[in-house]
């Protein structure tokens, strides 16, 4: 009976929204694990050891950026798992595994040459990393600590434990000076990047894992295991979420933080949302599989991937 009612539910609010399919999808070599915009291009980053870098006006490759294989657990060679990329200036950053004990690599590609900046040797879990500036990376570790690292030195100038539950992600604002945190206890941590101090524990909305967290103007986003879409606003430190019924497992923030997206069902529809009256705007359907990304462009755009080969592309303005 629950099912039932939950079903007719979720078909009155689906019929009271907007429905819109992706007007392009962009087909990669392998599965994409982060999306990066910057300036006109995004980037992909895959499973297959490399990113791949698109115009956005176009959505046609312009470049890619490959690493060195790397061996996994039973010997063969195999190509390195790209978990997270960023871009400033005229560099790339890749975090990748490097295939031994759980430990990461970390190159930088700049005037077509890739270098390697930590390996194996280093002994670290780092699981996200994001450019603070040209000098400066800011690390999210599985153990979910917070380090800043200077690229000239070499040496983390700081690394601060948050908690002892387990890192999901993290998520800088607009100018990089601070970023949340988020981890399988479902507070969130508001962190200046400067110091690695916590300025604000957020609390109360999520009760389980947050998958995903996104971090514009004063508010943040927050895709969690409970299958709750939290919203917050920083300065006030309260918020409301919106109920799901399946898993969120991404979301993402619209530049000026009026809109809201979630993944909020097993069918991985993506719902776009107005951020402050929490009333339903779009629902984009088309996502084949798991959600793990989502990226706006503008107010109008954005896009979407998935544990598969195929980045969605979606206009909120055109149907198709």
């Amino acid at each position: 009976m629950k099912k039932s009612l939950l079903f007719a539910l979720s078909t009155v609010l689906l019929s009271a929204s907007e429905m819109l399919s992706p007007v392009s999808v962009i087909d990669i070599n392998g599965t994409a694990k982060d999306l990066v915009i910057h300036n006109q291009t995004m980037d992909i980053a895959t499973d297959m050891g490399h990113i791949e870098i698109y115009d956005i006006s176009t959505n046609k490759k312009i470049d890619e950026v490959s690493i060195p294989d790397v061996k996994d657990f039973m010997g063969d060679i195999v190509p390195a798992r790209v978990m997270s990329s960023d871009f400033i200036d005229d560099k790339y950053l890749l975090l990748s595994d490097s295939g031994k004990g759980g430990y990461s690599d970390l190159f930088i590609y700049q005037n077509s040459k890739v270098t390697q900046i930590l390996s194996a040797d280093d002994k670290v879990s780092i699981i996200k990393a994001r450019f603070i500036d040209k000098e400066h990376i800011l690390f999210g570790f599985l153990s979910n600590e917070v380090a800043l690292f200077d690229l000239g030195s070499k040496k983390e100038l700081y690394r601060m434990q948050l908690s002892e539950s387990k890192f999901s992600d993290f998520a800088l604002n607009e100018d990089r000076t601070k970023a949340v945190f988020s981890c399988e206890s479902g507070e969130l941590s508001v962190v200046d990047v400067k110091s690695g101090k916590v300025d604000k524990i957020l609390k109360g909305l999520n009760l389980d894992n947050v998958y995903k967290v996104d971090f514009k103007k004063d508010k943040i986003s927050a895709a969690g295991q409970d299958r709750r879409g939290s919203i917050y606003n920083v300065k006030s430190g309260k918020g409301e979420y919106i109920q799901g019924n399946f898993l969120i497992y991404a979301t993402a923030l619209s530049p000026s933080s009026d809109l809201v997206a979630f993944a909020m069902n097993e069918e991985n529809d993506i719902m776009i949302y107005n951020s402050d009256t929490k009333s339903k705007k779009f629902v984009l359907k088309g996502q084949k599989s798991t959600l793990n990304s989502i990226v706006f462009v503008d107010e109008d755009r954005l896009y979407s991937a998935s544990d598969d080969s195929s980045v969605m592309v979606w206009n909120l303005k055109e149907k198709r």
